[in-house]
């Protein structure tokens, strides 16, 4: 999918909301363990309550890998789901790689051409050559962690170097990355006022937005301040929607979180546009 189709997608929806689809089988619906794959089970239920409420789904990856063989068979039948059933679907794989030459290109055949993801995370501290190997897969987006919404962002990433903020150079540096079009970046939700100084370096990127809701991030505020002329962000909300409930109505009350963020999308589409 490229930005076009996703800028179409979210005008149809009147949402740029993009789901985190990271299972933890101690939260899920106890009721759930007992089917053959439960991860599975439990997202295809939310996918199918939610998907007309939002325009991209991101599995950490994390929470796929830390149950071995079946949580990554988990991950693939996920991805396939979403790929067959809701083509229109931008699909993120959360998996904040990053390592130089061959293995680059490993990881992002890994997720582009054997699970078919529209994307992925990467991290940039080790720079151009463990970029541009993502970067090389023309139809496929690159989204590269700039400013995270955690704590220890402020470890490294706002400390000044020779007078400018890292994530202020990382974010220049990265322009100049061969196929740089094809890059999205990562900005927290909680920090929604650095949104400014950041739409000055790139004003037509993408933005994936994590730290709405429960770490939180005001939409409002990201909207303010990051929104551009194609709208330019996917606003990430996990917890929030799919652990809305432990009962059998889980999916049903996933549903109704987003929807509340949907419609608060909505006015603020209305209000630019």
């Amino acid at each position: 999918m490229n930005t076009t189709q996703l800028v179409q997608e979210i005008k149809k929806k009147k949402s740029f909301l993009c789901i985190g689809l990271d299972v933890d089988l101690n939260k899920i619906p106890q009721y759930l363990l007992e089917e053959e794959d439960p991860i599975f089970a439990f997202n295809r239920a939310i996918i199918d309550a939610t998907h007309h409420l939002c325009v991209a789904y991101k599995p950490n990856t994390a929470f796929y890998e830390a149950y071995g063989l079946k949580g990554w068979k988990s991950l693939e039948k996920t991805i396939n789901y979403l790929n067959k059933k809701y083509p229109e679907i931008f699909t993120i794989a959360d998996a904040k790689r990053g390592d130089i030459g061959n293995t680059s290109t490993m990881y992002a055949k890994a997720f582009f051409e054997d699970l078919a993801f529209d994307s992925v995370t990467v991290a940039p501290y080790m720079g151009k050559d463990s970029i541009e190997p993502f970067l090389a897969f023309e139809d496929k987006h690159t989204i590269l962690l700039a400013l995270t919404s955690n704590q220890g962002a402020y470890d490294f990433q706002t400390k000044a170097v020779d007078g400018k903020e890292l994530y202020k150079q990382v974010l220049e540096t990265s322009k100049t990355y061969k196929n740089s079009k094809n890059l999205m970046y990562v900005v927290g939700a909680t920090k929604a006022k650095f949104l400014a100084d950041i739409r000055q370096i790139i004003p037509d990127s993408f933005l994936l937005v994590p730290g709405v809701g429960a770490q939180g991030g005001n939409l409002q505020d990201v909207c303010k301040y990051g929104m551009n002329s194609q709208v330019g962000l996917l606003i990430n909300s996990s917890r929030g929607i799919i652990y809305a409930s432990k009962e059998k109505d889980f999916a049903q009350a996933a549903a109704l979180k987003a929807e509340e963020l949907q419609k608060q999308m909505a006015v603020e589409l209305n209000r630019h546009f």
